[in-house]
């Protein structure tokens, strides 16, 4: 577990890939993209074994218990398309709603989920905002930002070769997740739609086994300034 000061507030990475807020009891979470093996095979593009929502599922409960937030964020693509609360199986649903049940569940919608999961407990918003911070899908906003989306990947030297892995980006006024879900893939943090978010200094966080890898990453010369919300 990695502590961070963001906005004058202190907040956790969880190697796991979640964002914890402990002052304000809360757990963030992203990109679990559930059904997303079920959406490609209703589309008839394969058959991916369906059960990446129950795996999905199963890493997210004991971090709850670990943590035992009041609220939990699903920070948007919490399923893989609109339909995907209608296709859970029974289990999923009920291991869902074991999930959920102890909090305050927020579903921020996000690119494939741009309604409110029917059939669920909790409130959906465009964005959440939680003062100082805004916690919103697609970054790039104004604000101290908690945000996902693009799925950021970064690499590491070992003596074994590079080593690609999700990771944590934290930089003067945002924060980007790893995407949680067990059929996600990623994007480097060398690409332009991630570096442009984070001028000026910037820290990396791999996730590892049961620890997060910290290095600095510079991706201009720019300082990067908060915006107003």
């Amino acid at each position: 577990m990695i502590r961070i000061e963001f906005a004058g507030e202190t907040l956790l990475l969880d190697p796991a890939g979640v964002l914890v807020w402990p002052a304000r009891e809360l757990l963030c979470v992203a990109d679990l993209h559930l059904e997303k093996g079920s959406h490609f095979a209703a589309a008839g593009r394969g058959m991916p074994p369906p059960y990446d929502t129950r795996e999905t599922l199963l890493r997210l409960a004991p971090l709850l218990r670990r943590h035992a937030p009041r609220r939990l964020v699903m920070l948007g693509d919490s399923f893989h398309d609109r339909e995907g609360p209608a296709r859970l199986h029974p289990l999923d649903r009920a291991l869902l709603h074991d999930v959920t049940a102890a909090v305050e569940t927020v579903w921020v919608l996000g690119n494939h989920d741009p309604e409110a999961p029917r059939g669920l407990r909790g409130e959906s918003a465009a964005e959440w905002l939680e003062p100082p911070l805004v916690f919103r899908h697609i970054g790039g906003g104004a604000g101290f930002e908690i945000s996902r989306h693009l799925h950021p990947r970064a690499g590491a030297a070992t003596r074994a070769g590079v080593v690609r892995r999700p990771c944590f980006v934290v930089g003067q006024c945002r924060v980007l997740l790893p995407a949680f879900g067990a059929y996600t893939g990623g994007l480097d943090v060398e690409a332009a739609a991630i570096a442009t978010l984070f001028p000026g200094a910037t820290r990396v966080f791999l996730l590892g086994d049961g620890r997060l890898h910290a290095f600095p990453r510079r991706f201009s010369d720019r300082a990067e300034q908060p915006g107003l919300l």
